[in-house]
Formats: structure tokens, C-alpha cells, sequence
């Protein structure tokens, strides 16, 4: 697909799907592949199941993840996109350590709302050996992270923490002591229920997908929607930060919509970051962005 030449060149998944050989190492997944009106080979992406069990042959094939699960209607996150943003965070840690990706485990990484599906600190750790905290408000979602980890035997690499306060994005989570090279983030993107509804729904017409009232890629409501949207939980993440500028040397968000990133940069000028970068990705079928900021380095 086009839009696969937006991931970044260190993307295993620059190319179509090669449905063939994931099926041949992961059988379950051969009867979700048909073809599709343009005689192509192809999974149904408007049926969760299908979408789940493809993620499944990709984390086994490529990533080494023999186990991989989540609950009903949890977010399912497509592979490619959010391993993309692991490789750009790796380029931004190599650019103030003489241009050399920084691996292994002393590499320490904070995923904000990690999710049941763990995705971020699975693919982190076994594409460069980080390791890394993750964090969330459900404790559904951590209990199925924890059994990924543990299946997968990542129990001294990846460790999850709840939080409290749903308030709270660092406060109540970062200890005294603790230190991480980069945080990470995928924000819910809407504002309410109907309108993360409505943004699916678009979607599902613009994939031409079959059913338009079902969320493909699942997703809870903290993992898809809160109060005022992408730009209230941003604003609060950057004012938090501050009092935690030397705990965390980069903190990083992915920023959904575009107009947002202006007011984030001048809030983070206010509050005397040193360094303000954004990083163009492309995940999926649009253009996104890494907000990047550090209190530290002046870069």
C-alpha cells in the first residue's frame, strides 16, 4: 500500500502483508485470509477478530511474542504504527550519543497508558533490549499486560504500574529515584464517546470497510476518548512535566491533530523547556507527529 512509504526505513512492515508466509508460521491465521474484489489476498479488517489474529502472526513472526492476547473491545493497535514510533524514539536517543542507537536493558522507557495490548514495551524491548514501566488507570487492561508479559517471560524487562488518580499523567507513578531516558504516549485523541464513534465511522467509509458501527480496532474509553480531548490531556501532561524534569530526560506524545501542536509548543516555552522538537511520522493511513521535549538537553 502507498501509504506504507511514510513508515520509517527501519520498518519491517514497509511492504504489504506477506499473508502466505505469516499463515505458514502462524497457522491460525489462514482461515481469515480470502481474497479480496481486486483478487488480492487479504483479511477482512471490519472483523475484530480477523484484525486481532493478524497482529498475533505479526508479533510471533516478527517479534518473537509466543503469547499475545487481549479482552473484548479492548484497542487492538496496528503494528506497524506504533513500532514506528519506537524506531523514531531511537533516533532521537542516538542524536545525543554520538548518532548510535542506545540498546539494552539500561535504556529505561515510561509507556503512559500502556493498555491490555502492552504494545509499546514489547516491540521496545525486542527491537532494541530497552527496558521499560508501564502505567495505566485500568486494572483490567494491566492484568492483561502482565499475563503478555509473563507468558513471554519479559517479567525483568517490563514492569506496570496502576494509577490512582485519572488526573494524574507522572504524579503517583514516578518515584523519587526513578529515572527514564524517554517517556511515551498515544493519547486518547476525542473528546466523547459519540464523537470517537463518529471518527470510526468515517473511517470504516473511507476503508470501505463492511460494518461501519463496529470498532475494528477496538478500544476503551481511556484508551480512545476523555475530557476535552487530545489537547486538555496534552496541556496536562506538558504542566506535569515540569516537576518532573529530572526524572525523565525526553518526555514524547503522539499528536494526533495538527493544530494542536502549536499551543503544546508555546505552553512548553512558558514552562522553560530546553528543547522542543516535532518529529513527522506517518501511521497508518495519515500523517501524525512525536511531540518531543526535554528540560535537560538543549538540543
Amino acid at each position: 500500500m502507498s501509504e506504507k512509504n511514510l513508515l520509517h526505513p527501519r520498518n519491517k512492515h514497509k511492504s504489504r502483508y506477506n499473508l502466505i508466509a505469516l499463515s505458514e508460521s502462524f497457522p491460525n491465521l489462514k482461515p481469515f485470509i480470502k481474497q479480496n474484489k481486486h483478487g488480492d489476498l487479504s483479511i477482512d479488517f471490519s472483523d475484530p477478530t480477523a484484525v486481532k489474529m493478524l497482529n498475533k502472526a505479526l508479533l510471533f513472526k516478527y517479534y518473537n511474542i509466543k503469547e499475545w492476547d487481549i479482552p473484548e473491545g479492548f484497542l487492538c493497535a496496528p503494528i506497524p504504527g506504533r513500532v514506528d514510533y519506537i524506531h523514531y524514539l531511537a533516533d532521537l536517543l542516538a542524536e545525543n550519543n554520538n548518532e548510535i542507537i542506545p540498546t539494552g536493558t539500561e535504556v529505561s522507557c515510561l509507556d503512559i497508558g500502556v493498555g491490555a495490548n502492552c504494545i509499546y514495551p514489547i516491540l521496545g524491548h525486542q527491537e532494541y533490549g530497552w527496558s521499560f514501566v508501564g502505567v495505566d488507570i485500568e486494572k483490567k487492561s494491566l492484568s492483561a499486560a502482565n499475563h503478555i508479559v509473563n507468558t513471554n517471560n519479559l517479567e525483568n524487562h517490563i514492569s506496570l504500574r496502576f494509577q490512582e488518580n485519572t488526573k494524574d499523567i507522572f504524579r503517583g507513578i514516578i518515584q523519587e529515584n526513578d529515572f527514564f531516558d524517554v517517556s511515551i504516549c498515544n493519547p486518547p485523541f476525542h473528546a466523547s464517546k459519540d464523537l470517537a464513534a463518529a471518527a470510526s465511522r468515517r473511517k470504516a467509509k473511507n476503508l470501505q470497510l463492511k460494518n461501519k458501527d463496529i470498532l475494528n480496532f477496538g478500544g476503551q474509553q481511556n484508551e480512545l476518548w476523555c475530557d476535552g480531548g487530545e489537547i486538555a490531556f496534552l496541556k496536562n501532561m506538558c504542566r506535569q512535566s515540569k516537576h518532573f524534569s529530572k526524572n525523565i530526560t525526553w518526555f514524547t506524545t503522539l499528536v494526533s491533530k495538527k493544530e494542536n501542536v502549536r499551543p503544546l509548543k508555546v505552553l512548553l516555552k512558558k514552562l522553560e523547556a530546553k528543547s522542543i522538537k516535532v518529529i513527522p511520522m506517518g501511521q497508518g493511513t495519515k500523517i501524525s507527529r512525536i511531540l518531543a521535549w526535554s528540560y535537560t538537553q538543549n538540543l
